[in-house]
């Protein structure tokens, strides 16, 4: 069941009001029954810097492809990475290979 919602009582001062709410657990004073789901479809889905090394001819030329599609390296970077992993996982397995057998 349940617990009814409580009244909010008339401050004369902001001052009490912030001792009042300091004191207080707001969600006893919602009525959760009138409440709606909202969607916020602007947030941004959290990430988590990491830090990589590439030999630099290599990010010479994720650098000149970037500024061909007049984006920042660092996304087309991501991109690519979704692309190929999105590739990978809808293959078949098969042999994984050695890092150090990489064309790069």
């Amino acid at each position: 069941m349940p617990k009814d919602k409580k009244r909010i009582p008339t401050f004369a001062t902001e001052a009490e009001e912030r001792a009042f709410w300091e004191q207080q657990d707001s969600t006893d004073f919602v009525d959760w029954s009138a409440a709606e789901r909202v969607r916020l479809p602007n947030l941004k889905p959290s990430t988590q810097a990491v830090s990589m090394r590439f030999p630099l001819g290599l990010l010479e030329r994720i650098k000149l492809e970037a500024n061909k599609r007049d984006v920042p390296y660092q996304s087309l970077i991501k991109v690519w990475l979704a692309e190929r992993l999105a590739d990978e996982t809808s293959r078949k397995p098969r042999a994984p290979r050695r890092p150090d057998s990489s064309p790069l």
